[in-house]
């Protein structure tokens, strides 16, 4: 979308780092990059098989051998059906990991961001297929979470209910890298955002709020998201950028208690 590339540009043309800044960056994508390789390993080793597989129908009635059967087929279904929801998550958040590393390295090497193309799916093929979205919120289903998931999440929100925000902000990055495509995900960023505005670091709080966002467009978080987001671009002085995003809110999402701060904002930037 036309808004979401703006708001890219806008972080990308800011003020150029330090050298050590850039080592640093350099480093955060080799250890992504790192993380990526470990899932698509995981995924091999649970695709392979172990050569223990085996279904005994020896014996017994044709019944009891049919039942026996169909228990099997049953079980061997919702085993793929398992792992193929798994898959999906690890290609849907590995494709979008290898868009923001592709957009740093660009970044980085001073390169035209406006000219980077759609990041191909991970593993190659169809992206996984997903349903329409709507601009209707949708609620988060916390049944899918994993073990020690909602523990941790709560653990950040606390350090950013205390006022640590050093604290809650490495702990929300942890939860994503720990739980990756899981269904706080998006929560996780907009909470991060939130803790490093806190620690005044307006440009990453941006970036955190546009992966918020980007992560889930339709979802409870969204039109905070959004708002966040409109708002950081305006403290950056990316004004036009701002003023998009935050005409977004009341266009996504008309029912939005955001929607009167972003017109608020709009009005303090005078957005036309």
């Amino acid at each position: 979308m036309r808004f979401v590339m703006m708001v890219m540009l806008g972080l990308a043309f800011g003020p150029v780092a330090a050298q050590a800044q850039d080592a640093e960056t350099l480093a955060d994508v080799r250890q992504e990059l790192t993380f990526l390789n470990v899932e698509v390993q995981k995924l091999r080793r649970e695709l392979s098989t172990t050569g223990g597989a085996s279904l005994n129908l020896t014996g017994g009635s044709v019944l009891d051998r049919m039942n026996a059967m169909e228990s099997e087929l049953q079980r061997l279904t919702s085993k793929t059906e398992e792992l193929e929801n798994k898959i999906n998550r690890v290609v849907v958040d590995g494709t979008n990991r290898i868009g923001d590393l592709e957009f740093r390295l660009v970044e980085l090497e001073g390169g035209d961001v406006g000219a980077i193309g759609e990041t191909s799916t991970l593993g190659g093929g169809d992206a996984p297929v997903t349903n329409v979205p709507t601009t209707t919120p949708t609620p988060t289903n916390t049944a899918e979470l994993a073990v020690g998931e909602a523990d941790d999440f709560e653990r950040a929100k606390a350090a950013l209910a205390a006022g640590d925000f050093r604290v809650a902000a490495d702990q929300f990055e942890a939860f994503n890298q720990t739980y990756p495509g899981g269904p706080l995900g998006p929560e996780a960023d907009l909470r991060r955002g939130e803790a490093l505005s806190g620690l005044s670091d307006t440009r990453e709080a941006a970036r955190a709020y546009l992966a918020s966002f980007s992560a889930d467009p339709v979802g409870t978080t969204a039109p905070e998201a959004l708002y966040q987001l409109g708002k950081a671009l305006g403290a950056l002085n990316q004004v036009q950028e701002a003023c998009v995003t935050l005409a977004e809110v009341a266009t996504r999402f008309p029912t939005s208690p955001y929607v009167p701060q972003a017109a608020s904002e709009r009005a303090a930037l005078n957005c036309q």
